[in-house]
Formats: structure tokens, sequence, C-alpha cells
């Protein structure tokens, strides 16, 4: 009888599904930022000109959508879509700009200010973001291009605005 019962344990066990993890609440695993700068042409020359990111498109939150969401107040904005591919899988860095000039001093550091401080990206080559970044005149910041590993490199650039952005990857 004890083994009949450890058997019909062992088989309810095999049946019912483990909850391994929490379910997730969310519709999809990719996410948005958007980031406010104060001159959108210069950041998109930084962003697609200089680390290579893709226009994926643009839209415009008119004022009555801006106020009633809590965005604004009521001030209509445009946003530009970029990504790192032109690829829907791909998370979104969303760009505005409402025409004022930044009125905080651009950080040395990440430990200078909170909020979001930095982005990482993971490139194939080190090599052509590097030479897209000096070609539009971008200060590359501490030593780098450092060698992390045997063929693993890290570079620090800021963005007009002063998001620190890290490329990690091969020189070649």
């Amino acid at each position: 009888m004890k083994n009949k019962l450890i058997l019909i344990t062992i088989c309810l066990l095999a049946i019912i599904p483990a909850k391994t993890k929490a379910q997730s609440n969310f519709s999809s695993p990719l996410f948005g930022v958007g980031v406010v700068v104060s001159d959108l042409q210069k950041s998109l020359n930084f962003y697609i000109n200089g680390i290579g990111m893709v226009k994926e498109g643009e839209f415009s939150v008119n004022p009555d959508v801006a106020r009633r969401t809590g965005l604004t107040g009521g001030i209509p904005f445009n946003v530009t879509v970029l990504k790192l591919e032109n690829w829907t899988e791909a998370n979104q860095w969303k760009l505005m700009s409402f025409g004022k000039k930044n009125k905080g001093k651009k950080h040395k550091f990440i430990q200078d200010d909170f909020g979001m401080r930095y982005i990482t990206i993971n490139v194939k080559s080190l090599k052509p973001c590097i030479e897209r970044l000096k070609m539009i005149g971008v200060e590359f910041l501490g030593e780098t291009p450092t060698q992390l590993g045997e063929n693993q490199y890290f570079l620090l650039v800021q963005d007009p605005d002063g998001i620190f952005v890290e490329l990690i990857g091969p020189m070649e």
C-alpha cells in the first residue's frame, strides 16, 4: 500500500506542471526609451551618423493627448524613433525636443547625477563605430578604447546632452 501511494504521488507530480518562474504581465519583451534632447538635429547626427542607429519613423503627439496623458500638460511634440537595426524585435530609442537649451552641465562621470546615465550597445566590430564617431568629431572618454578581454574592447562617448554611450565589441 505504501509503495502504491508513493507511485501515485510520483505520477501526479509528473503530470502537474511546475511553476518554475513567475508569469509575466508584459505583452512584449521590448521597451522604448524616450529621451528629451536640446537639439534634435545634433542628436540625430550623433545617433545615426556616429553610433550607427537607423531611423524607424516618427510620430506626433497633439496638445489634447499630451495634456490628457499627463506627458506635457498640453504642449504638442514630435518623436523620432531610432533602433539599432531596422527590425520589429528591436528596442526603440525615441528622441524628442522642445527647443530648450540644456540648463544642466555636461557631467564628466556617471556618478555625477541621478537618473538614466548611460546605455550599453554591443557591436560586432568597434572599428566602423570609431571611424564614424571620429568623422563627426566625437571625443572618446577616459582611455578608451580599452581592452576588456582577449578580443573585447570598451569605448565610451557622450551624446550631445551628456548621456554616456558604452560600445563593447571586438576591434576588427
